[in-house]
């Protein structure tokens, strides 16, 4: 098939599930499209790229300071655009920070270690950039149906990714594949920059297509649900394709592990109690032994993997050598800029820009205080994925499943920083935000005739 022909026919079938989708007129706003934008910027190359600036090429470790002004300016005004928003939906920001004090205290004192940053102005625009991770999924949670607006948020994206990433590899490959500069094997990318981010993109959606099925069998059997699980399994397949092609190990174990623990709460004759603490317990036992032993390097062998994890221990072994404080770091996201990265970049032809290791990436920016508050994150958002699966049995597991997939994903990948679409999904499963709509004026006046305890009645929250 001609590429033309295939870029009209995937462009056509785009329009058609994203036209099918508002059709539904499902219970959520146009501000929807907002945190939609976001991942699909997020989740794909940077918009520069596109239109043919040249983004996210870096020759010099100055390029990773400076960044490019367009992408810049397009995610600020999404965050100005979320901020309006949630200003006219008037939430609580006193109660979304008690409720979310964990992430509060760790986004905090990301915001403090700009000052011992050698980059200040770099580390400042960066931060400013993750405060729009929490306010995108303060607009999920402000939509009338919440939940609905994270299906159609996951949904709205995988209509995007999947069928151009698809047409860039077949049609297209001087966009949709790579080279490796060394050794000259070649990579499948899509509409992402690398194998590894195709990768994880896959697991993102294949994961939430598997979690979805099992929510919609639970349905009752009507048309809609029949037209429903149709898409659902050509996503599959597509998916399914793009994560063989990607040939990611990271993100093929963290999805099974993710479509695991959903698959594990459908065992009705085993207590939610019991299965949450193995799942807990299994998870502690991992990290400990990748902590003291190293089992990810078993793991990467029996994948037919180089057992290095790809040069990483190595690369783990030499960032550990510099000369960062250990106890607050080199400061939010500031360890790659500069010296360090000319020294790395040096010795490394891939020029590294992360430790591919999110736990060990946190340590080197934000030292150890970073890593016990990071931590806390990560054990506060398991607590509230837990205590939702007695509430919202669907919606907890999801939640468990995303923790669970980003605990094991920092492993050889460095997930905990900027607006990685993995750190978004986990800021999704782990805020919690109350909220019920403004009670319009004209109803507050036509309460007001009553006695108060009625009114208090009426003003009442819905939960």
């Amino acid at each position: 098939m001609p590429p033309t022909i295939a870029l009209f026919l995937t462009t056509a079938f785009v329009a058609f599930l994203v036209w099918r989708d508002l059709r539904e007129r499902a219970q959520v706003t146009a501000a929807l499209w907002i945190p939609v934008i976001w991942m699909l910027l997020t989740a794909s190359r940077p918009l520069s790229f596109w239109l043919g600036f040249g983004g996210a090429i870096y020759d010099t470790p100055a390029d990773l300071v400076e960044g490019s002004p367009l992408d810049r300016i397009v995610f600020i005004v999404l965050e100005l655009a979320a901020f309006v928003v949630l200003f006219r939906r008037g939430i609580s920001w006193s109660t979304v920070l008690s409720r979310n004090l964990w992430l509060t205290v760790f986004l905090a004192y990301c915001g403090v270690s700009i000052m011992w940053s050698d980059f200040p102005f770099a580390a400042f625009k960066r931060w400013i950039k993750v405060l729009g991770l929490p306010m995108m999924v303060l607009i999920l949670a402000t939509e009338p149906n919440p939940r609905e607006a994270i299906v159609r948020l996951m949904k709205r994206s995988a209509y995007v990714l999947v069928p151009f990433s698809i047409l860039l590899i077949k049609y297209y490959p001087h966009l949709g594949r790579a080279f490796d500069p060394w050794s000259g094997a070649a990579s499948n990318t899509g509409v992402t920059s690398n194998k590894n981010e195709l990768g994880y993109v896959c697991m993102l959606l294949g994961f939430f297509f598997f979690w979805h099925l099992l929510t919609i069998l639970r349905r009752e059997k009507t048309p809609e649900r029949r037209n429903e699980l149709w898409l659902i399994v050509a996503f599959f397949y597509m998916i399914g394709w793009l994560l063989f092609m990607s040939s990611s190990a990271t993100s093929v174990v963290s999805l099974v592990l993710g479509m695991s623990i959903v698959l594990s709460f459908s065992v009705r004759s085993v207590d939610v109690r019991q299965i949450v603490a193995y799942w807990a317990g299994g998870l502690l036992i991992f990290s400990c032994a990748e902590l003291f032993f190293g089992v990810s390097d078993v793991l990467a062998s029996a994948l037919g993997r180089d057992p290095t994890l790809s040069g990483r221990r190595e690369l783990w072994a030499q960032v550990l050598t510099s000369n960062t404080n250990p106890i607050v770091g080199a400061g939010f996201e500031s360890f790659w800029l500069g010296g360090q990265a000319v020294w790395l970049w040096s010795e490394y032809w891939w020029r590294p820009n992360q430790a591919h290791n999110g736990y060990l990436e946190t340590f080197l920016n934000l030292g150890w205080i970073g890593v016990i508050l990071l931590v806390g994150s990560i054990l506060s958002a398991f607590w509230k994925a837990y205590v939702d699966l007695f509430s919202e049995f669907d919606f907890g597991r999801f939640r468990l499943g995303i923790v669970a997939i980003t605990i094991v994903y920092n492993c050889t990948e460095a997930a905990f920083k900027g607006v990685h679409p993995v750190w978004f999904l986990f800021f999704i499963a782990a805020i919690d935000c109350p909220y019920s709509p403004p009670i319009p004026r004209e109803v507050r006046s036509s309460l007001s005739r009553f006695p108060a305890s009625a009114r208090r009645r009426h003003l009442k929250p819905s939960r």
